[in-house]
């Protein structure tokens, strides 16, 4: 069942959006080679526990309970890579994804970040995956259906010689993070009959996974981590967008870098 949410209620999903997009910055600060994933994961946390909020992964229920604030991916991790002592290193690219409930109401942001120069094929990768999302966000202030959006999604992602992930998908969300409806980025016979209507007062968390391969995906030995059948690079960016009555609005806005610049 849908829930629409009031403008009231948009307001404030508005302030648990702010604190992620806070995280997001803090990231970006961090995300260099030499840092571990893990000092990026313990960032996070701290900076919730500073704000009040709930971190809405950690502890997740699955085989073993998820260890951390983050979901920290790196290379041909698609989704879901725990922290740990791993380094980042020149020319990586990491997916970090996180949420919290701030008084009482659910925010979710994912982005893939270079770490130093990358490559051309990861250069691309990551402007057609940040490209496909905001594509979503407009595509949901002009179209009437769901599926128009994800047709629109996967012509673009295919159109540029990759793939989009089938086995997992977006999600609406309010007070819990994961609601109805399921928000997939691509059209298949189960999109279409599991279709929804773009209404004024839908907050969903819309979130491409974008492979430079196959869109097939495997899932580790540490019953989280999914990474890309064939080892190739994947990026992932998502925001939670709330559909109003002007139009869509993102309520995990990037703000601006805390990275000082280069003199």
């Amino acid at each position: 069942m849908i829930t629409l949410k009031s403008p009231r209620e948009i307001d404030r999903m508005r302030q648990a959006g702010l604190l992620v997009s806070e995280a997001h910055r803090l990231i970006e600060s961090l995300v260099r080679p030499g840092v571990k994933t893990c000092e990026i994961d313990q960032a996070v946390e701290e900076l919730f526990r500073q704000h009040g909020a709930i971190p809405l992964f950690k502890g997740f229920p699955g085989p073993v309970p998820f260890p951390a604030v983050c979901c920290i991916s790196l290379n041909e991790e698609v989704v879901h890579g725990i922290p740990g002592p791993r380094e980042l290193r020149e020319g990586d690219i990491v997916s970090i994804d996180t949420g919290c409930k701030y008084q009482g109401w659910c925010g979710d942001s994912a982005w893939t970040y270079a770490v130093g120069e990358v490559d051309s094929v990861k250069r691309k990768l990551l402007d057609v995956g940040e490209a496909a999302l905001y594509l979503a966000i407009e595509a949901l202030g002009e179209c009437r259906l769901w599926s128009e959006v994800a047709q629109r999604l996967e012509d673009f992602i295919y159109g540029n010689g990759f793939s989009s992930v089938e086995d997992f998908v977006g999600h609406g969300i309010g007070r819990e993070m994961h609601e109805d409806p399921q928000v997939p980025h691509y059209v298949d016979e189960e999109t279409l009959e599991k279709d929804f209507e773009l209404k004024p007062g839908l907050v969903l968390a819309i979130e491409p996974m974008v492979n430079a391969g196959t869109r097939n995906v495997v899932i580790t030995d540490d019953h989280w981590t999914v990474c890309t059948e064939d080892g190739r690079p994947s990026v992932h960016f998502e925001h939670t967008v709330a559909l109003t009555k002007t139009g869509p609005e993102i309520l995990t806005p990037r703000l601006a870098s805390l990275v000082a610049p280069k003199p």
